[in-house]
């Protein structure tokens, strides 16, 4: 008879996860307290308009075809995947605009135009980052770093990684860049990381050479196309799904996992894989002996920022915007030092805009726009309805004058969500929206451990443990924790 493997939570690294179990031979059933698949990959339909209400940047394109493949399909058997043009743009201080083209020619142009002799640097960058992004993907992303052991297995010791360990993703960067349109482009993507450029690891320039040369693309029909394939694939597989279901208890028998709890019920497990938030799992599903890491632990941890996020329906279509566009047009240190450092709501924020509606026209009526407003904000602060206006009254008046064109009184659709809604509906730690901050000290072997010290096959999958979080990563994730099982049993 076939072990039964318990999965808690179907975000994206227990999908995968399941997926790799089910394809190894064992029983899976996945527990889920929401009533639908994916976790943050998560979708919005009203009013005629569909919105990611999660994760919408499409990165590292082939993490998701090798997992495809390991099932022996291809991602266009479920979507089509386009490459955008640009793959994004980033306005600035008077409307000042740099666009990331999908030539990777026409970037270095750009960056010429801004500083001279900018085009070269970039290159030599670019050059160094492909070297870190090649070594981490083939080899340093897949370890499960269970103990130090797996550092000195890896390619990580190569000379470029080891070294972008030591030194900050702001010190290469201002090392070569002059400008601050260049500099703020370059160390954006650490924004969401958790932390500011000086204490993010230079490894993760990583996420430049996917921005700039791999480029950004999108899946037709929105994220949740990813979602719906790996459901359908963990099907195909046999994979139970007991949605509505949320985990109350992980039931301990003499040091070993036996089961779980379900609205009372015990259900009966062979090995638990926890795809739950992690810290959650230790801290409110399991008894304080049992756990890996307690309370103290996780507050000493740095967080990526939570978010406050507005998702807006406009009955006209806005000329100037792009698909995915970054608001750099306020004071960028102020917001960060409130999100990071004095832990206040911004008063004049960076924020995000996705309109998916201007590559795909199934997500917004005809002569409409789907708009998806993103503002990082520190975990230390709570909800505030007062603040939460300020700052939409704020973007609404920027984006007007930034278009030309009325855009408040063309709202049809609105809805809104901010720190509760991370902490209510994925149960995430202090209502974080990206996991763990990549710092030094919460890098590989130093990020929260995938197997369980004090309980027989227990272990953890997600983005509070390795490789990290993003989709990617937590596809990844999956995988990796389905092998140390696998290995165990």
């Amino acid at each position: 008879m076939s072990k039964k493997i318990a999965i808690i939570g179907s975000g994206i690294s227990g999908l995968s996860a399941a997926c790799h179990l089910a394809k190894a031979g064992f029983d899976v059933t996945v527990y889920e307290k929401n009533n639908y698949a994916g976790g943050r990959i998560d979708k919005l339909e009203d009013s005629g308009f569909t919105f990611d209400m999660g994760p919408s940047w499409y990165w590292m394109p082939e993490v998701f075809d090798k997992f495809y493949a390991d099932f022996g399909y291809k991602t266009s058997d479920f979507y089509d995947l386009l490459k955008l043009n640009p793959g994004f743009e980033i306005v600035y201080n008077n409307n000042n605009t740099i666009p990331v083209w999908s030539d990777l020619n026409k970037i270095y142009d750009e960056f010429e135009a801004i500083e001279k002799g900018s085009a070269q640097q970039l290159k030599a960058y670019l050059k160094k980052a492909e070297k870190i992004y090649s070594i981490a993907m083939s080899d340093m992303v897949y370890k499960p770093f269970v103990s130090w052991t797996d550092f000195i297995d890896s390619k990580a010791l190569n000379i470029n990684l080891l070294s972008s360990l030591l030194y900050s993703v702001s010190h290469e960067v201002r090392k070569r860049f002059k400008h601050p349109y260049l500099r703020q482009l370059l160390e954006f993507p650490v924004i969401f990381l958790g932390s500011t450029a000086e204490k993010i690891p230079a490894l993760y320039h990583l996420m430049n050479y996917a921005a700039f040369v791999q480029g950004t693309w999108y899946p037709q029909g929105g994220m949740y196309k990813v979602t719906e394939a790996f459901e359908t694939i963990a099907k195909n597989l046999g994979v139970t799904f007991k949605f509505n279901a949320p985990v109350e208890k992980i039931v301990i028998e003499n040091n070993k996992a036996t089961g779980i709890t379900v609205n009372g019920v015990i259900e009966k497990a062979d090995c638990i894989l926890s795809a739950a938030d992690y810290a959650f799992t230790e801290l409110h599903l399991l008894d304080e002996k049992y756990r890996n890491y307690d309370l103290n632990y996780w507050n000493k941890k740095t967080f990526a920022p939570s978010s406050l996020l507005f998702y807006l329906g406009i009955n006209k279509k806005i000329n100037k915007l792009k698909h995915h566009t970054l608001f750099f047009d306020a004071d960028f240190d102020s917001h960060i030092d409130k999100v990071y450092k004095t832990h206040e709501w911004p008063n004049n924020p960076l924020f995000y805009l996705s309109a998916t509606s201007k590559t795909d026209t199934s997500v917004a009526p005809e002569n409409c726009e789907n708009l998806v407003i993103l503002v990082p904000l520190s975990t230390e602060i709570e909800d505030n309805e007062s603040a939460v206006n300020a700052i939409y009254n704020n973007i609404i008046k920027r984006l007007e004058s930034y278009t030309g064109e009325a855009i408040g009184e063309h709202v049809i659709f609105k809805k809104q969500v901010a720190k509760k809604h991370f902490k209510d509906t994925y149960n995430a730690f202090k209502g974080n929206a990206y996991g763990l901050a990549n710092t030094l000290m919460q890098t590989a072997t130093l990020k929260p451990k995938m197997v369980n010290k004090k309980v027989n096959n227990l272990f953890y999958t997600g983005q509070l443990t390795v490789p990290g979080p993003g989709v990617p990563p937590s596809i990844i994730s999956g995988e990796i924790a389905a092998k140390l099982i696998n290995n165990q049993n």
